[in-house]
C-alpha cells in the first residue's frame, strides 16, 4: 500500500529565519510539499498597542524571509486573518497532512497553541513542535528547582550549570531540501499572499524617518557578525566602560533580533562560546559572558507558568504595592515631557527609534514607579510594550517588576537620580542635546537641570523653563525621600503579615545587582548604577 504524500505548513510566529530552525526542518522530511506561512490579522494590527517601529521591523523581517525563501524557488504566505479562523480553511485547501511551529513558553502562546494543536487532530493533521526560542528547556529547569521557578539570579545560574550545554543550532534550509517539496506559487501570489505595508494596515507614515534597526535574518546575521569581529570586547568582558556612545543605537546591537527570532539565541551562544575559547584558550567562559542570553532565560522561566506576570493583582510572586494612579504624569513620563532632560531624552529616543540602552531603561523605570512619580509598574510594562523592538511578555514584565522593587530585587534605597546618572554618563549633555534639541544651546553646566538657570542663560538658549520646555514634574530630592519611605513601610507590613523576616521571604535578587532590562545584547555589561 502507497504511503500517503506529506504535505507539511510550516508556521512562522517569532523564529522569523531560516537558520537553526528545527520546527521548519521538520516540516520538510519526507514532504511532497512544504508552504511557510506567517498569519496576521490586518484589524488586530490597526488596534494593538504594537507601535510604528515595532510593525516595520516585523514587516522587514518578513519581507527578508521572503527573499531568503524566493532564492530557494519557494514563498512566504503571508495569510490574513486568526489563527484558529484561518487553519480549518487551510487544512482543506491546501490537504495539509503536517504542522510544525517553534515552542512558545508564553502563557498566552501556550495557550493558543493547545487551540490549534486540537483543531489540526480533528482534521487529522500531525504537528510536529520544535524548541528554538530559548537555549534551555524551561520545564526541565522548573523540575530540577523542585518543581518551581527559580526567582533569584543567582539560584537559576546554580541550576543551568548542573545541565548539559544547550543543543547545537541546526544548519540553515537548503535549496536542495526545498526542492524536493515544492509548493504550487500562484501568480497572484503577491495580490493574495504578500507581505502588507504600514500603510495596508493602517499606519501613518508621513513622518516616519529611517529605520534605525532594519528587520531580518540577513541583518541579524551580519550584525552578529560585527558584534563577534569584537574580540577584545569578548577577552575583557569584565572590564567594560560606559560612555555616552554606549547609550545610542549601536550597528553590532542584537536584542530586537532575538526578540523576533531572526537571530537563534543558540546560534549566538556557541559563537560567543567558540570566540572566547579562541581568545582564552582553554579557558571555559564565564557565566557572566552570556548574561544577556542568561536573564532573558531567566525571566522566560519566571513566566512560563504565571498568565498574571505582567499584572500585580493575582500574580504569585508580585509584592502589592499601593501605588497611586495618576494619568496626567504618566502620559508626561510617556511623552518626554516630565521636565527632567535625562528622562525626557531617553523617552523621546524610545519613541523615535524602539531602542533605549539598558541603564537607561533604568533610569526611567525607576523615575516612573519608586522612584519619583509613584506609578505602578503595570503602566510601564504597556508604554514599552509599544515602543520597544525587544519587548515580549517575560522579560518586559520581569524586568519592571525588578525595577520597581516588586519582585526578584528588594533594595528599594538604591534609587536613581535623574539628574546625577546623567551627569556621570554624559558630563557634555551632548545625549541630551541630540534627543531634546530645545536645549542644545545650554551649557553643559545646566543640560541636566536648566531650571537652575540663570533667566539670562535660558533667554540667551532660546528655551525659557516653564514656557518653551516644562519645569520639573517633582522635586526629585522630596518625592524620592517620601517614596523610600513608602517602600520600607510596605515591606515592614509585608513582613509582619507574613510573620517571617523580609529578606528571607520575599523573592529576591540581592545576591547579584545584575541589569534586568538587560535585552539590549550590545556589548555593554548589565551592572546597575544607583545615581
Amino acid at each position: 500500500m502507497e504511503t500517503p504524500a506529506v504535505r507539511s505548513v510550516h508556521w512562522f510566529r517569532k523564529g522569523l529565519r531560516l537558520h537553526d530552525n528545527p520546527a521548519l526542518l521538520a516540516a520538510l522530511r519526507g514532504a511532497r510539499s512544504v508552504r511557510c506561512i506567517y498569519i496576521l490579522d490586518p484589524w488586530f494590527a490597526a488596534s494593538s498597542s504594537g507601535g510604528i517601529n515595532r510593525w516595520r521591523f516585523l514587516l522587514q523581517s518578513l519581507e527578508d524571509l521572503d527573499t531568503s525563501l524566493r532564492k530557494l524557488n519557494s514563498r512566504l504566505f503571508v495569510v490574513r486573518g486568526q489563527p484558529a479562523d484561518v487553519f480549518p480553511r487551510l487544512f482543506k485547501e491546501w490537504g495539509v497532512t503536517r504542522l510544525t511551529f517553534e515552542y512558545d513558553s508564553e502563557p498566552f502562546g501556550k495557550e493558543r497553541d493547545a487551540a490549534i494543536m486540537k483543531l489540526a487532530k480533528e482534521a487529522g493533521v500531525e504537528v510536529i513542535v520544535e524548541n528554538s526560542h530559548t537555549l534551555y528547556d524551561l520545564d526541565r529547569i522548573i523540575e530540577l528547582n523542585n518543581h518551581s521557578p527559580p526567582l533569584t539570579y543567582k539560584r537559576f545560574q546554580a541550576i543551568i550549570s548542573r545541565m548539559d550545554l544547550p543543543r547545537r543550532p541546526c544548519p540553515s534550509v537548503t535549496s536542495q531540501q526545498m526542492d524536493a517539496c515544492r509548493a504550487e506559487i500562484k501568480r497572484n501570489h503577491d495580490a493574495t499572499y504578500g507581505v502588507p505595508s504600514l500603510e495596508e494596515l493602517g499606519f501613518q507614515c508621513d513622518n516616519l524617518g529611517p529605520a534605525v534597526w532594519p528587520g531580518g535574518e540577513t541583518e541579524a546575521l551580519a550584525r552578529l557578525d560585527r558584534h563577534l569581529e569584537r574580540k577584545a570586547w569578548v577577552a575583557n568582558y569584565e572590564k567594560p566602560r560606559m560612555n555616552a556612545n554606549s547609550l545610542l543605537a549601536s550597528p553590532t546591537g542584537l536584542s530586537p533580533y532575538l526578540r523576533f527570532g531572526c537571530l537563534s539565541c543558540k546560534l549566538f551562544y556557541y559563537r560567543l562560546r567558540e570566540l572566547y575559547q579562541k581568545v582564552k584558550k582553554n579557558s571555559p567562559p564565564p557565566l557572566s559572558l552570556y548574561g544577556q542570553l542568561l536573564w532573558r532565560e531567566f525571566f522566560y522561566t519566571a513566566a512560563t507558568n504565571n498568565p498574571k506576570f505582567d499584572q500585580m493583582e493575582g500574580n504569585p510572586i508580585c509584592i502589592q504595592i499601593p501605588w497611586d494612579r495618576n494619568p496626567q504624569a504618566l502620559a508626561k513620563w510617556a511623552e518626554g515631557k516630565t521636565g527632567f532632560p535625562w528622562i525626557d531624552a531617553i523617552m523621546t529616543q524610545l519613541r523615535q527609534e524602539g531602542w533605549i540602552h539598558h541603564l537607561a531603561r533604568h533610569a526611567v523605570a525607576c523615575f516612573l514607579t519608586r522612584g519619583d512619580l509613584w506609578n505602578s509598574w503595570e503602566c510601564g510594562v504597556k508604554v514599552f510594550d509599544e515602543l520597544l523592538l525587544d519587548a515580549d511578555f517575560s522579560v518586559n514584565a520581569g524586568s519592571w517588576m525588578w525595577l520597581s522593587c516588586s519582585a526578584f530585587f528588594q533594595q528599594f534605597f538604591h534609587c536613581y537620580c535623574p539628574v546625577g546618572f546623567g551627569k556621570r554618563t554624559d558630563p557634555s549633555g551632548d545625549y541630551v542635546r541630540r534627543y531634546l534639541p530645545v536645549l542644545k544651546d545650554f551649557p553643559s553646566r545646566y543640560i541636566y537641570e536648566p531650571w537652575n538657570a540663570p533667566i539670562s542663560v535660558q533667554k540667551e538658549a532660546k528655551c525659557v523653563i516653564g514656557v518653551d520646555y516644562p519645569k520639573p514634574i517633582v522635586n526629585h530630592a522630596e518625592a524620592s525621600r517620601l517614596n523610600i519611605e513608602r517602600m520600607k513601610q510596605t515591606y515592614q507590613q509585608l513582613s509582619r503579615y507574613r510573620g517571617l523576616c523580609m529578606l528571607a521571604s520575599v523573592p529576591s535578587c540581592v545576591d547579584d545587582m545584575s541589569s534586568p532590562i538587560a535585552e539590549d545584547v550590545s556589548g555593554h555589561r548589565n551592572s546597575s548604577d544607583p545615581g
